[in-house]
């Protein structure tokens, strides 16, 4: 398969960019753009909610507020997520559901391979935990989540390659019962970032690690195109769903 990718690398706020990945879907699903994979920064640092969850059970929303750090619920499930302008990096691709991509779980691995094959190509070994967690000396790394629609998929997910951890505890709340699951007392203690393992890798380094990871996991030549007039024009009338009380806090 041939997929088209983009690196976004100069950064949108978080309204933005949930808006381009839910215009990417749609836009696909409509047979108007191909196979798709973006690479991209929040720019302010950011959370996003899972569609499924309750905001004041997912953060510390005094703290968010307080520290002026916008956020605003995804289309897709999974648990909330702190995206650090200085230390992550976010993937996104849509891809229509045939073949092994139809079994859920199975597409959580084959999609998140690109991530494990992208850590050794920087020198990591890394395993993927299902659901849909990227493991590195037992801690995660990374996490994805889905949805779907009329026959295609979107996932997302992070790469922490120097995500403030102090910060991300403050801005996300995990249920002790969750923590306890995975044998830890606090979510510092549950993650690691690539800084700690392998020291500071470079934002274009490891853009580079990600489109050769992804074209392997998916088998796939890729070519590296950016964000059309009618990509930002689609995510132009979403985006205000994203700033919207009512989206955010509907659980």
């Amino acid at each position: 398969m041939r997929l088209r990718a983009i690196l976004d690398l100069g950064g949108r706020d978080v309204y933005w960019q949930m808006a381009i990945d839910e215009a990417l879907l749609v836009l696909r699903r409509e047979g108007l753009i191909p196979d798709t994979l973006r690479i991209y920064r929040f720019k302010p640092s950011a959370v996003t909610i899972g569609y499924f969850q309750r905001v004041r059970d997912s953060v510390n929303l005094g703290f968010l507020e307080e520290a002026g750090i916008p956020f605003t619920r995804r289309i897709t499930g999974g648990g909330s997520v702190f995206h650090d302008e200085n230390g992550e990096l976010t993937y996104s691709v849509v891809l229509p559901i045939k073949g092994d991509l139809t079994d859920v779980q199975e597409s959580y691995r084959i999609i998140c391979d690109g991530l494990v094959k992208a850590l050794e190509k920087l020198g990591v070994k890394a395993e993927f935990a299902p659901v849909n967690d990227i493991l590195v000396q037992g801690r995660k790394i990374s996490g994805s989540a889905q949805t779907r629609r009329a026959g295609y998929l979107l996932q997302h997910g992070t790469l922490m390659y120097a995500t403030n951890l102090d910060l991300l505890e403050k801005t996300l709340a995990a249920p002790r019962e969750k923590l306890e699951s995975k044998g830890v007392r606090s979510i510092r203690e549950r993650v690691v970032t690539l800084e700690q393992v392998i020291g500071r890798v470079s934002l274009e380094e490891l853009a580079e690690a990600l489109l050769q990871g992804f074209a392997k996991s998916l088998n796939a030549e890729v070519y590296v195109d950016e964000l059309s007039e009618r990509e930002l024009e689609a995510a132009s009338k979403l985006v205000d769903k994203y700033r919207d009380p009512g989206w955010v806090f509907k659980r």
